[in-house]
This record gives structure tokens, sequence and C-alpha cells, in this order.
């Protein structure tokens, strides 16, 4: 199979170490033929106009024994990450090399080696667990990079949905394709909690809070023929409400780094992205995917801008409508406008000001004279000292 042919089966950011956002696309063979390799394709990001480059800085090329490609998860570091494939369980792939310079390294992960396709995976916010889900429900939790087994629980799931980590690490959120949701330990992988749901209710995906002040899990719950994002307060594991963003059963949910946005993708191809201060929808994009369930989605890591996926219309890059965030540089500009504002209105008040700091110098004062009001009142204002 030729670069940029087949079906695009994810995409995923990385961020690497110099500050550059690169983007991984995986292509299946499922349109071109059972004897057709999957490939791996990891591509430059131009801010500038918000596109992939025209061609890969690096190609891999599965075996065909691998079969297809399911997922992947990114190292937050960029410099590894995780692919599953339906035969040739999960591989790592090190990405070595400047932009321009790419080298992918791939190598065999013996805990997760023959495991079977796995459904979903995730990185510890600080990089120290990888978690896997699998379609029998498998779900285990790794050290990483020691690759030492913390949780492997055979009956987790009926089959593993959606999982997260908290923003500190601590916690590890898990759904299920029967509706259900469990939170577990990181540390021990012991678990937590079920979280409670009506009879109704089914939870989909889940998405930790990312800002650092507001404890909260998000979850795409849907409720007979309504679909929902329902809020969890993580101190307690109680459910405190929920909104209609999407207003369309959810295929994937995602959060920007920062915390500040929350999206959410249908399964006939709108994308939606709410600020999470407000919960409230601030950018909307119809038919971005024109009818066809949206597999993935992410946010650059340094752009309000996502990335999407589907198996009919490819990888999409997508720039969104909602304010700019202030520029480092930016800030400090402000603060030394402020400054020399105020530097400029002290000058004028010095000048046009009669306040006492205003006084005129000696040599302008004219010639004073003062008089004695009291006769009795002397050189000696004490008066005589009796020894």
């Amino acid at each position: 199979m030729e670069p940029g042919q087949g079906t695009v089966t994810f995409g995923s950011w990385i961020r690497r170490p110099e500050n550059v956002n690169l983007a991984v696309l995986g292509r299946s063979s499922k349109k071109k033929g059972p004897t057709s390799p999957s490939v791996l394709e990891i591509f430059s990001f131009e801010p500038e106009t918000t596109s992939l480059s025209t061609s890969p800085q690096v190609t891999y090329v599965f075996e065909e024994t691998d079969g297809e490609l399911v997922t992947i998860a990114v190292h937050p570091s960029g410099d590894d990450f995780v692919c599953s494939s339906t035969k040739g369980g999960c591989k790592l792939f090190e990405l070595h090399g400047q932009e321009t310079n790419l080298k992918l390294l791939a190598k065999e992960l013996p805990p997760l080696q023959d495991v079977g396709p796995q459904t979903c995976m995730a990185f510890s916010v600080d990089g120290s667990r990888f978690a896997t889900g699998g379609v029998d429900g498998r779900l285990r939790i790794l050290e990483w990079p020691s690759l030492r087994i913390i949780l492997d629980e055979p009956k987790a799931h009926k089959s593993v949905r959606d999982m997260d980590f908290s923003l500190d690490s601590e916690f590890l959120a898990s759904t299920s394709t029967d509706g259900s949701a469990r939170i577990w330990k990181a540390e021990d992988g012991s678990p937590v909690v079920s979280l409670t749901r009506n009879a109704n209710e089914k939870i989909e995906l889940c998405r930790f809070s990312k800002d650092g002040t507001k404890p909260f899990l998000f979850c795409a719950v849907q409720k007979g023929d309504k679909a929902v994002t329902a809020v969890y307060d993580i101190s307690t594991w109680n459910k405190i409400g929920f909104k209609r963003l999407l207003r369309k059963p959810a295929s994937i949910m995602s959060i920007s780094l920062d915390g500040k946005y929350l999206a959410l993708g249908s399964k006939d191809g709108d994308v939606c992205v709410a600020e999470v201060n407000k919960m409230e929808v601030s950018h909307l994009s119809k038919r971005l995917h024109l009818g066809t369930c949206i597999t993935s989605l992410e946010f650059c890591p340094s752009q309000r801008v996502v990335l999407t996926s589907s198996d009919e219309w490819g990888a999409v890059v997508t720039k969104l409508n909602v304010p700019a965030d202030w520029k480092e540089w930016q800030i400090y500009l402000l603060l030394v406008g402020l400054f020399l504002a105020s530097a400029v209105a002290f000058y004028l008040f010095f000048q046009k000001s009669d306040s006492f700091w205003n006084v005129p110098s000696r040599r302008d004062q004219p010639g004073r004279q003062f008089e004695i009001l009291d006769p009795q009142y002397s050189e000696d204002a004490f008066g005589p000292v009796d020894m």
C-alpha cells in the first residue's frame, strides 16, 4: 500500500521536546485488500496554514501478520507511543531525530505482545502509568517504562469502551459497552467505586477535568433517546448535574491539555467544543465528517485546533472558532504598557498638581515677614529656666 492510501483508523498529536507539533496517522488496509499491510505516517503541522504537511516525514509499514490498526496512545514526553493492532497485540515506537530527520524504532512489549485488540489505551498525565482496555473486557495498568504489571483484571468490563487518567494521575476511569463505569486507583489498581446511573442510562465516554481547579469527571451519557454530558464530583463520585451539549449520540470525547475546552464527536460526523467554565458550546462543526462516525478526536497541544478522523473522510484538521488565548509575550507587553502608562500619569500629576509634593523651591518663594502675635513671646520661647 502506498503512503497516503487506505482507511485512516486513528489520528493523534505528538508534542516534541522542541515544542514542535506532529500528527501520527494510522492507515489500515480495509479498502486495499487482505494482502495490503497497514502503515503509520507522521506528518508535521503548519500552524500558519492550520494544516498537515503534504507528505509524511516518516512512514512505518506493519507486517501483514499484525492485522489492522486499532488505536494509539502517545506518551506525554512525545518521545514514544504505543500502537494496537488486531493480531499483533501492542507495539512500542520510539521517535528519534528532529522534525526534518525523524526515525521510528519499533519494539515489542512483552506483557502486551499477544493480548488481542485493545479498544482504548492511555498514559497518565505524569507519564508514569500506562493502561489498556481490550475487546474482551480485560483491563491492565502498567508502570512506565518498567512495564511492571500493577493491575490485570480479566473481568473489569464486558468490553472496555473508554478510559482516562485524572490530572494528578491518581485515578483511572473506565467505561464499558454495557453502560457501566468504574474508578480505579492507579497506584495499586484497587477498585474505588462504580459510578451510579439510572436504569435507562448508559455511561459511554469519560474524561477528567484538567484545569487543576475543578475536580470533575465528565461522562457522555445516553439517557434513553437523549444524549447528555454528565458531571461527577471526584471527591464523592456523585453526579452533580448534566448538560445537553452535542444533543446526539457521541462516539468520542476529548479535553484540551489546559482543561479549558471539552470536545465531543458524534456518530454522524458533527463536532462540538464547549467551554468548561460555562459548560456552553463555543464551537460547532456540523457535517465535518458527513454521515460517518468520528473515530478519533484530539486537541492540538499548543493551538486551538483539533485533529479528527473517520473511516470515510480520513484525517481533518480544524481551527476552532473560540477566543484566542493570551500569549506569554502579550502578557509581558501588557504589563510593560501598564507600567509606562502609570509612569506618564504620575509625571503629569506631579507637574499639574498643587499638592504638598509640588512645593516650589526656596529661591522661588517671596520674602516673608514674621510678626509676634503675642507680646509676651520673646526669642526664648520657653522663658527663663529655673535651675
